[in-house]
């Protein structure tokens, strides 16, 4: 399942975006300030929103007011989010619509939640979810492609509260398809805030399958995978002593008090090194192949900066760890500023965010005919923003 196409209104700097034919790996690049924390911001709330609920969300982001951009705070934030699925055997053009708005006493409500696709070659999407400030209809027969719409069954429900979302409910139920596979999707998708300091911690011993998203439970997850999946731990030390020269092994050991502690083990030494006394780099770059190597990839990715902390030589062969990671089933979005990461990015991923007058316009770099030819001739993309020559 691959989002497509994606439209903002109204969400900070983000006041009308969007982005159509979206490729497995997506690279956003700009100044500091045009946007690019503000588009990951989206995907957070949205997984804030579906676990609590839009105002909680809101709450967590400064309010309402502080999320709408200046000056529109009576206009509704609207998110839109295209996607393909399976749908009785054909591979379906999904839309997701939010809408979020404040009723009299200034309290965030959805406004509108819809979930549509067509039900045939032709002809408009159809609404097999519908609410209107927590209440409406989902069609529980949704895949019964050859019933007329008046025999399509409407579950009319009210919500607990107008600002849950609908696909909260609906979607734990597999009668409700598209529904069900929407929240999965925003339920699993993984919006990286990796701190390195979180990492370098002893934990509780305990069992995690996949890296959280600031990195502290790193050693249960490098446990779990020498101990139920040792090929891909294995290809994870080989990969990693190829990129950090002299590392030799890696151990989540068991300490006398109960906790997981990471140790790295130098060829030169005799003794490995705790976590808390190998370089920056060294902790990012094994939390990133635990986290890119992982056997059951996130459905979506983003992740900000990557280049920090990691040696410059490094950043190529990263790109292409997260190249192989969208093939495998698990869409990436990454921002940079690093012309490192744009010299191993290909056109038609890369992106440039430019705001202007508190407004954030983004441009796919392949739709730049100049832009095009550069590339054509031999130039990088890198080497084209280090002398500005990404300009739009």
């Amino acid at each position: 399942m691959k989002i497509g196409r994606i439209r903002l209104r109204n969400f900070r700097a983000l006041y009308d975006v969007e982005l159509k034919n979206i490729p497995p790996l997506a690279v956003f690049t700009g100044e500091n300030g045009s946007g690019k924390s503000t588009l990951f911001q989206v995907f957070g709330f949205l997984k804030d929103a579906l676990k609590n609920n839009v105002r909680v969300a809101l709450q967590r982001m400064g309010g309402y007011r502080e999320v709408a951009t200046r000056g529109h705070t009576d206009e509704p934030i609207e998110v839109e989010i295209q996607f393909r699925m399976m749908l009785s055997d054909v591979n379906r053009l999904v839309t997701y619509y939010l809408a979020i708005a404040t009723n009299e006493s200034g309290v965030p409500v959805v406004q509108r939640e819809i979930l549509r696709y067509k039900r045939g070659g032709y002809g408009s999407s159809f609404h097999f979810l519908d609410f209107k400030n927590g209440e409406g209809y989902a069609i529980s027969n949704e895949e019964d492609f050859n019933k007329p719409d008046k025999d399509l069954i409407r579950n009319y429900q009210s919500l607990d509260s107008p600002d849950v979302l609908a696909i909260k409910g609906l979607g734990q139920f597999q009668r409700f398809k598209a529904a069900s596979a929407f929240r999965h999707l925003i339920e699993n998708w993984h919006v990286s805030d990796f701190h390195i300091m979180a990492a370098r911690q002893r934990v509780e011993a305990g069992v995690a399958e996949h890296l959280s998203e600031t990195g502290d439970n790193l050693p249960l997850v490098a446990q779990h995978l020498h101990q139920n999946n040792r090929q891909t731990f294995n290809n994870i030390l080989e990969r990693f002593r190829e990129r950090i020269p002299g590392m030799s092994q890696v151990t989540a050991t068991a300490t006398e008090d109960g906790h997981i502690l990471l140790r790295f083990q130098d060829g030169s030494f005799k003794d490995p090194f705790i976590a808390r006394y190998v370089s920056d780099g060294t902790i990012k770059m094994f939390a990133y192949l635990v986290l890119l190597h992982d056997p059951k990839p996130h459905p979506f990715l983003c992740i900000e900066g990557p280049e920090n902390q990691l040696y410059p030589q490094l950043l190529g062969a990263l790109v292409e760890e997260l190249r192989d990671y969208a093939t495998r089933g698990g869409q990436v979005f990454v921002s940079t500023h690093s012309p490192n990461v744009l010299n191993h990015v290909e056109i038609d991923e890369a992106f440039l965010l430019k705001k202007e007058q508190g407004i954030t316009t983004i441009y796919p770099l392949a739709d730049n005919q100049q832009i095009e030819r550069f590339i054509e001739e031999g130039d990088k993309l890198g080497w084209l923003w280090n002398q500005g020559l990404l300009e739009i």
